[in-house]
């Protein structure tokens, strides 16, 4: 008999990149556990989050990372007794956990509680002693393995993003990147929010497919920030916020095809390198389907990402069909994540 779906497997590979390289280092990204202890229903599944957060996390204690990542959105709107729920499910894990805040993170207008304040954030959820912190304090660079990751807002603070679940990197910010970029080693990028190439893929999936996808908030002016990680060579972005496992590649000449992937990588993978842009790997989350994290492999031949479910078979059907019966939204970003499992690996480069 087969093993079933679920953590303990080798994982499907999602993608092989001609960059990073380095001498090995495995690193583990949990993105949107969305984790809520007193809210149940919704394709993001709330009376589960918890569970599909500690499987993970379980799982992840086997495999040896030196660390795990997380681009965000740990609860489902910042409430106090679910940051607790998280800290309970990381007290046992021994790995460093880096994570930037999620637009479900940070305190928003209309909310109904006190949400913690991003101090709490930075002293429970980022290193404890960065290389550099940002000028927000809530982005920083720390050595993982050989490689520099530079954690960057895009959520927003108390004072800014508030009105609105858009992602933003201000000039203050690009302008700490470009010098932490500088000086850097090999550093990958880990932000919330998604770039222009990735965010067209629910564009196109509209056009196409599903003209009711609503439009879910995005990055705000994002090609500056495209351009000072182009120009400080950055190899590899690791964002959340779509719930997707996908990849893009934005910037530079590379020619697109329908899916905002280049058209080697819409045609289901291809062994040509790419020449410029910045690659971006968005994660999947670990509460809607397919309740995945992903477990990042760099070597000194490239890296290899593989998507690691968190529940079985049954677990993944049954987020299925509640995501695809839910809204027209819901049901878009289902189509596209299926396609996408369906294409895997979406990229090789190698």
């Amino acid at each position: 008999m087969s093993r079933p779906i679920g953590p303990g497997g080798s994982g499907t590979v999602l993608a092989r990149l001609a960059r990073p390289t380095g001498d090995p280092t495995r690193f583990a990204v949990v993105a949107d556990p969305h984790v809520a202890t007193r809210a149940e229903g919704t394709s993001k599944l709330f009376e589960r989050t918890r569970a599909h957060f500690e499987a993970a996390l379980a799982d992840i204690a086997g495999r040896d990372v030196d660390a795990v990542l997380s681009p965000g959105d740990l609860t489902k709107d910042g409430e106090p007794w679910n940051y607790e729920a998280v800290d309970e499910a990381l007290a046992d894990l021994d790995a460093p956990f880096h994570a930037v805040p999620g637009n479900h993170d940070v305190p928003k207008e209309g909310d109904d509680h006190d949400t913690p304040t991003l101090g709490r954030f930075v002293e429970r959820y980022t290193p404890e002693d960065p290389v550099a912190r940002g000028p927000d304090g809530l982005s920083y660079r720390v050595q993982v393995g050989d490689l520099d990751v530079i954690g960057l807002n895009s959520a927003g603070t108390a004072e800014r993003l508030t009105d609105s679940h858009e992602g933003h990197v201000d000039a203050d910010q690009r302008a700490w990147l470009a010098d932490q970029l500088a000086r850097a080693g090999t550093a990958i990028v880990l932000v919330h929010h998604n770039l222009p190439e990735v965010t067209g893929q629910l564009d196109a999936h509209r056009a196409a497919v599903e003209p009711d996808l609503a439009e879910i908030p995005a990055m705000r002016d994002p090609e500056p920030l495209v351009e000072t990680l182009g120009e400080g060579d950055v190899p590899l972005v690791l964002s959340g916020h779509y719930h997707l496992p996908t990849t893009a590649v934005s910037g530079g000449s590379a020619e697109r095809g329908s899916t905002g992937a280049s058209v080697s990588e819409a045609n289901g993978g291809s062994s040509e390198r790419r020449s410029d842009g910045v690659r971006e790997i968005a994660a999947p989350t670990t509460c809607s389907f397919p309740q995945s994290y992903l477990l990042c492999d760099v070597t000194p031949e490239g890296t290899t990402v593989r998507l690691v479910p968190v529940a079985d078979s049954i677990g993944l059907e049954t987020a299925h069909a509640r995501r695809a019966a839910d809204s027209a939204t819901a049901r878009g970003l289902t189509g596209i994540a299926a396609a996408r499992l369906a294409a895997a690996p979406l990229v090789d480069e190698r």
